[in-house]
């Protein structure tokens, strides 16, 4: 790996979790406030075709934290439990590359990419510093931190404001060398708790409970991130410093404990879990001073994948050939430029154990092939539900290790008959046209099952402590 030393940006990667289109006051008519990152859209780009590497978490994480494809790391499910979260010990990640090119690497926030062993601690992966959580939720007020490996308990002060202190205090303790961070917020994904004061506002305004602590959880992100930016014009640092913000997949829609999340999603078919364009078209703004042009959206298609190549380009990292990256540098791309992107992407997604005869896609051009779910292959049993349950809200010292028993195994029936769509005129999914262009079908569902079984066959070959 070499490194080009005349010009090393800064790097801010902001995550949202469970943040869908319409969560963004941008995209929503002002329905939740988000002046910040409003802001930071009108100076930078915002992405129209941005898309997450999974529509659930763990998976999508560990899309862009590799830049490939989320089978082939070993992160195939949300299960700390059973260490399906976890990103194999033999990949590379991009604050591996950061922090070898000299650069002070941080994580604040969410890791959920290994957790229960030390060796996929995010201090292990290429994070210099973590403040946060390993598993994939936390209470807002009733948590823990783990600060580089020690436990310390928290001071029921709103989690998402303590996240915004600790990427504040990093970005202050390193203003005079070069850094990459990563915030990754766990708002607004459940537990829906925020500020009464803020959440009667929303309801005021005639939005369901559900919105308005959604909105509200949204709100006071917004506002950290104003913070942290704030921080970077204090400090000098915000015309050298590439900021990013998005979210891990689409919203959560439907009830949690009695409340239904039920709300505007910007028109998209689907949400989180499921492969229609509302569990993997997310949100995307990227600020670039020098690079890219204030205000503008960008219609080409991005993917997680994409932000290794591109900001290790960025920031003059040459990535070794021997990764195989799945992504490609898209800085042309957000610059406005012509360039070369990828035509082909794909997903899949279910629980345990991957199988491709449902909830997978994939895009080609404008086009979009869409197997549908499986209701058996979405089943998570009690058992591993209530494992996750206590890791992720305070039982961690209740479980030590993960559970190396057979995965369950679930009869997929028959496999529904696979949609297509063309998002040029159809970008809501509502009018298959797999009857009409049935050699169409063919081709890309041949390309889909060769995907899958290069991925799948690289998950086999991923040979390490993680479970396969």
């Amino acid at each position: 790996m070499t490194v080009v030393e005349a010009h090393r940006p800064n790097v801010v990667i902001v995550v949202a979790d469970d943040m869908g289109y319409g969560d963004l006051g941008l995209f929503n008519d002002g329905r939740s406030s988000t002046p910040h990152l409003n802001a930071i859209a009108a100076e930078g780009v915002c992405l129209a075709q941005h898309y997450s590497g999974s529509p659930v978490c763990a998976p999508s994480r560990a899309a862009l934290l590799t830049g490939r494809y989320p089978h082939r790391t070993g992160a195939i499910d949300t299960l700390q439990g059973r260490g399906l979260d976890r990103i194999a010990l033999s990949e590379t990640t991009i604050a591996d590359l950061f922090r070898s090119a000299g650069y002070r690497t941080g994580l604040v926030g969410k890791w959920h990419n290994g957790a229960l062993d030390p060796r996929f601690h995010p201090n292990a992966r290429g994070f210099e510093e973590f403040v946060g959580f390993c598993g994939g939720g936390s209470d807002y007020y009733d948590y823990a931190l783990d600060i580089d490996g020690v436990e310390v308990e928290g001071d029921r002060r709103y989690l998402t404001d303590v996240f915004t202190e600790h990427a504040d205090a990093f970005v202050r303790r390193h203003a005079d060398e070069p850094f990459f961070l990563v915030v990754a917020y766990n708002a607004p994904h459940f537990p829906m708790q925020a500020p009464e004061e803020i959440v009667q506002r929303y309801t005021d305004a005639g939005e369901t409970l559900g919105a308005a602590l959604t909105y509200a959880m949204v709100e006071v992100m917004d506002a950290g991130i104003g913070r942290i930016d704030a921080t970077l014009h204090e400090l000098g640092l915000a015309d050298d410093t590439i900021v990013l913000f998005t979210s891990d997949n689409g919203p959560y829609l439907g009830e949690v404990l009695g409340v239904s999340l039920d709300r505007f999603n910007y028109g998209w078919r689907g949400a989180k879990h499921y492969v229609f364009e509302g569990g993997i078209r997310v949100p995307a703004i990227v600020r670039w001073p020098g690079r890219v042009e204030p205000g503008r959206i960008e219609e080409s298609m991005v993917h997680f994948t994409d932000w290794l190549p591109t900001l290790a380009a960025a920031a003059g990292i040459d990535v070794p050939k021997a990764l195989d990256l799945d992504g490609s540098d898209v800085g042309g791309v957000l610059a406005g430029e012509e360039s070369d992107v990828v035509e082909q992407r794909f997903w899949q997604c279910n629980r345990y154990a991957p199988r491709i005869e449902g909830n997978a896609a994939m895009r080609d051009g404008d086009w979009k092939l869409v197997r549908p779910s499986i209701d058996s292959l979405m089943k998570v049993t009690d058992g591993d539900r209530l494992v996750d349950k206590a890791l992720n809200f305070r039982g961690q010292d209740a479980i030590k290790e993960v559970d190396r028993s057979p995965l369950p195994e679930f009869d997929p029936g028959d496999p529904p008959a696979p949609l297509l769509f063309d998002l040029e005129t159809d970008p809501f999914e509502q009018n298959d046209l797999a009857a009409s262009e049935p050699d169409r079908v063919l081709a890309m569902s041949a390309a889909l099952e060769e995907w899958f079984a290069s991925v799948e066959a690289d998950r086999a070959g991923n040979v390490d402590d993680r479970l396969l």
